[in-house]
């Protein structure tokens, strides 16, 4: 019960502070976040609908063709988080209005923010989005590191959003990428045992 609770709060800030990112810092430019993210952008431009919704509809979509590869428990964790991801997009879309917008000032924020909610989620074992999971499955079958199939999927998304709304588009979402996955290596990698050890050794001192 301890550890379902632990998990279920981390998997809730992960998915927060990924939707703070997407919500307030990347989606207002136009910067996808990843292959759901440039596909809900891409929704977002022809019908309108919200962010939030948008890549929900896709992070579920592209969650179902690998849906027998996962397993029901990853499954449900990563569509959990896809809907508190979704629900913080638009509740920072809307409850938040930054007047004078700085495009750089948007992309690293954004970015590091968005690493760090992503590393939080994949400390837990959960894929911050459908693409992840798509990319699991082909790397399954293929029998390769998911990196790859993954990076492919994100590019080509990249490469029609950008076509379609502003070939700027690939040239931000590359740094994006660049930033938020060292971010991601760096919140993966903490060792919060380590931490919590030598904190508590300094305040002994």
């Amino acid at each position: 019960m301890v550890c379902f609770l632990k998990k279920s709060s981390l998997v809730f800030v992960g998915a927060v502070i990924q939707g703070y990112a997407m919500g307030l810092f990347l989606f207002p430019q136009s910067i996808p976040s990843g292959g759901a993210g440039g596909l809900a952008i891409l929704l977002n431009y022809f019908t309108h609908l919200g962010m939030g919704p948008s890549l929900w509809i896709f992070n579920f979509l592209l969650l179902l063709a690998p849906m027998k590869y996962l397993g029901k428990r990853f499954l449900v964790w990563t569509l959990a988080g896809a809907t508190i991801t979704s629900f913080s997009i638009d509740w920072f879309e809307n409850m938040f209005y930054i007047p004078d917008r700085n495009l750089f000032y948007d992309l690293v924020v954004g970015s590091l923010f968005l690493g760090t909610g992503i590393g939080i989620l994949m400390r837990q074992g959960v894929s911050n989005g459908g693409a992840g999971g798509l990319a699991f499955m082909i790397a399954q079958a293929r029998k390769i590191l998911p990196g790859k199939p993954l990076f492919i999927i994100n590019c080509f998304v990249f490469f029609m959003t950008a076509a379609i709304i502003d070939w700027k588009i690939i040239f931000f979402a590359l740094i994006s990428q660049w930033i938020s996955t060292r971010v991601v290596n760096i919140v993966y990698r903490i060792d919060v045992y380590q931490f919590h050890t030598l904190w508590n050794g300094r305040k002994n001192i």
